[in-house]
């Protein structure tokens, strides 16, 4: 038997958050950081999670129902918050790969940190494509939803900024295989802050 697409199994759990109704925010968030976590940390990567994501949102949407620009919001809200766990994960490695002192130069990690504020326009960016391309009664409703969250400023974007600042401080050298060391890096920690949070959510997980 063929495997089924991940992006297919990502877009079906991504609409049957919608669909439920309840806690969209947290469903949403919880779909999206389990499917980072499971690909390669880059920026194309990010983008196929965001587009599967948002499209499965779009299906599971009831156009003309009570609230649904206000379940879009929450919707991209909970990828607001998985992104921003991306940007924690980057932040961490670009620390981690600084505190070793092995050469890195200067331009690469500029480079890393350039690539995380990306994250936001990605987003953003990825969302409109796909608004773009829905239904006339839907449209109107994910542009608006989206504009929201861009006016109330996304947390992806305003950690990144926070980012730049802290490392255009920091003046370090850093050398070597930087783009492979930093996406191996950053998705080991992406993983290990999504494993923890599973951890923390199930009732029976024994305490440490």
């Amino acid at each position: 038997m063929a495997e089924q697409d991940p992006g297919a199994i990502l877009r079906s759990a991504a609409e049957e958050s919608m669909r439920r109704g309840d806690d969209i925010r947290r469903r949403v968030h919880d779909v999206t950081l389990e499917a980072l976590k499971n690909r390669r940390f880059d920026r194309e990567a990010i983008r196929e999670v965001v587009r599967a994501v948002t499209e499965g949102v779009t299906a599971g949407a009831q156009p003309g129902s009570s609230g649904v620009r206000e379940k879009l919001a929450e919707a991209f809200r909970g990828m607001d918050e998985a992104l921003t766990k991306s940007v924690h994960a980057g932040r961490d490695a670009l620390r981690q790969m600084a505190a070793t002192g092995r050469g890195f130069s200067e331009n690469e990690l500029k480079q890393g940190v350039a690539g995380l504020r990306k994250i936001e326009e990605d987003f953003v960016d990825t969302v409109s494509q796909v608004a773009e391309s829905a239904n006339q009664r839907l449209r109107p409703e994910l542009k608006e939803a989206l504009r929201q969250t861009v006016h109330a400023g996304t947390e992806t974007g305003k950690q990144a900024a926070k980012l730049m600042g802290e490392f255009a401080l920091t003046g370090i050298e850093l050398a070597g295989e930087f783009s492979a060391r930093f996406a191996d890096l950053a998705s080991g920690m992406l993983a290990g802050m999504a494993d923890a949070l599973h951890k923390r959510k199930d009732p029976g997980s024994k305490p440490q």
